[in-house]
């Protein structure tokens, strides 16, 4: 039987306010604000990340908010778009059925996701803190919280499930992408991924973009995989629209 959770009368002002403040974030700056503010009042933590996972577990749009600063490449280790831990960490809990998820790996005792124990630690964590929607007709919503201020118990992930829904509708109506929206990608694209990039704008496939090209169509492919890790995608649709959205097919982009 879970434990029950009695809220004290702060933490019950607290969540009140959490939740009136939600209903009017409408962008990122303000969704920044009431996170790390009214959210952080009743469940601190050092990093949030949001992902909205569309049908088969598709990424597509990642949100990550912090108020410290994190070591170098930090976020791109917990964010990526292809491979990020904190998208591992939302499958795992998805495929498994298992939400709200509490790691503490401070605690003694084998802990759930005991797996990516190291993995949280070298980012410097030594919680996380995971609950999602489950599916839904406009895309399932997943929240991992790394770094929880206090030893987390039961009554940190029922402050989440409580805070879920409006995380969820908060973050439905930011505007654009979440993955890397309205942002110059890591690098720009070299001269032959913009090739490719345009044969694949053209419908071409692997095989036949690298008959053109001479090269094999294992090659495009690998080709293909740095350029939706450049910029953060996930399938060559959403690949597409990015590179059209930032003018990426222009000769000034390439180098």
């Amino acid at each position: 039987m879970d434990p029950v959770v009695i809220l004290s009368r702060q933490e019950q002002e607290y969540l009140l306010c959490a939740i009136e403040s939600g209903l009017r974030v409408a962008n990122r700056r303000q969704f920044f604000l009431w996170t790390q503010g009214q959210v952080q009042a009743l469940l601190p933590h050092q990093v949030l990340v949001g992902l909205e996972l569309g049908p088969g577990g598709a990424l597509a749009r990642l949100e990550c908010v912090h108020g410290t600063v994190l070591a170098p490449g930090a976020q791109q280790t917990l964010t990526d778009a292809h491979d990020g831990l904190a998208l591992r960490i939302a499958r795992h809990c998805v495929r498994g059925g298992r939400l709200p998820v509490l790691a503490d790996f401070g605690a003694a005792g084998r802990q759930p996701l005991e797996g990516l124990r190291d993995e949280v630690g070298q980012m410097g964590f030594d919680s996380v803190l995971v609950h999602g929607t489950g599916p839904t007709s406009g895309g399932g919503s997943v929240f991992v919280l790394f770094g929880l201020a206090a030893r987390p118990d039961a009554r940190h992930a029922y402050f989440l499930e409580l805070l879920l829904p409006h995380l969820h509708l908060a973050l439905e109506r930011l505007p654009g992408s979440g993955i890397a929206a309205g942002a110059a990608p890591a690098r720009p694209l070299s001269a032959r991924e913009a090739e490719i990039v345009g044969w694949l704008r053209a419908g071409k496939s692997n095989d036949e973009m690298g008959k053109i090209l001479g090269i094999s169509g294992l090659t495009v492919k690998n080709h293909l995989q740095r350029i939706y890790r450049t910029l953060g995608v996930s399938n060559r649709a959403h690949a597409l629209a990015r590179c059209m959205d930032l003018r990426l097919l222009e000769d000034d982009a390439v180098q």
